[in-house]
């Protein structure tokens, strides 16, 4: 989804919007507040006050150009109101990561080791690590192996280092596939930041007892996975 951009031009201390102003920014809205020359000096402390006055924002303050931009996240009650849409989500996500990387693992003619995945597909990282399983290209990069649709676009990254667990929930990658999710549209509730909204989402279905933390891939790494949900189909 996209957000119109609002300008802000400052050209003193004063000129600067309130706390309360940016409080009152509708979701769809992104401020582009612009420091004067007199005043770009100030702006990575001002930012810094934001973030903390602001919690629930995304408060992106630019290392080059003389701005800051601001966007309200999605909010607790959203996040609540819509708990059932975002287990689904994640509940298909997890069955759609664990054929996929099955699926793959015949493809390639490889056998799943399931305590270290990263054992099996790692060698596919060396010139190997692109490919095509139609109707999907899949990527081998990091930790992940990456997986897009060339049919309907979307997209889903595979975690190789969370043991059998393929749904491990990453903010960012977690967000890109429901936005590119053609089932989910129209969305019950707007997205617009990947990160921003994926990590609120993922913390807020935490405390709601729908996700949880385990640990994985011999005990060192912290996955977040949907509840009940931390073994293959």
């Amino acid at each position: 989804m996209q957000r119109t951009t609002e300008i802000v031009n400052c050209s003193t201390p004063d000129s600067l919007p309130s706390i309360e102003r940016i409080s009152l920014i509708p979701r769809n809205i992104k401020l582009k507040v612009v420091f004067g020359r007199h005043i770009q000096n100030l702006r990575e402390s001002i930012g810094n006050q934001w973030k903390k006055a602001l919690p629930d924002f995304f408060i992106g303050i630019h290392t080059v150009e003389p701005e800051i931009n601001i966007a309200k996240l999605i909010s607790d009650e959203e996040i609540l109101e819509h708990q059932i849409f975002f287990e689904r989500c994640a509940k298909d996500y997890h069955s759609l990561a664990t054929k996929l990387i099955t699926d793959l693992a015949i493809h390639l003619k490889v056998e799943i080791n399931l305590d270290r995945p990263m054992d099996t597909f790692g060698i596919f990282k060396m010139g190997k690590q692109r490919g095509v399983m139609n109707p999907w290209e899949y990527f081998f990069h990091g930790g992940h192996c990456a997986f897009f649709n060339t049919k309907t676009n979307q997209e889903i990254e595979v975690s190789l280092l969370s043991g059998a667990e393929f749904g491990a929930l990453d903010a960012y990658f977690f967000t890109k596939y429901i936005l590119s999710t053609v089932t989910y549209s129209p969305l019950p509730v707007e997205l617009y930041e990947e990160y921003g909204d994926g990590t609120r989402i993922l913390e807020g279905m935490i405390k709601l007892g729908k996700f949880e933390r385990v640990y994985s891939d011999g005990g060192w790494q912290r996955d977040i996975i949907v509840k009940g949900k931390n073994k293959p189909n």
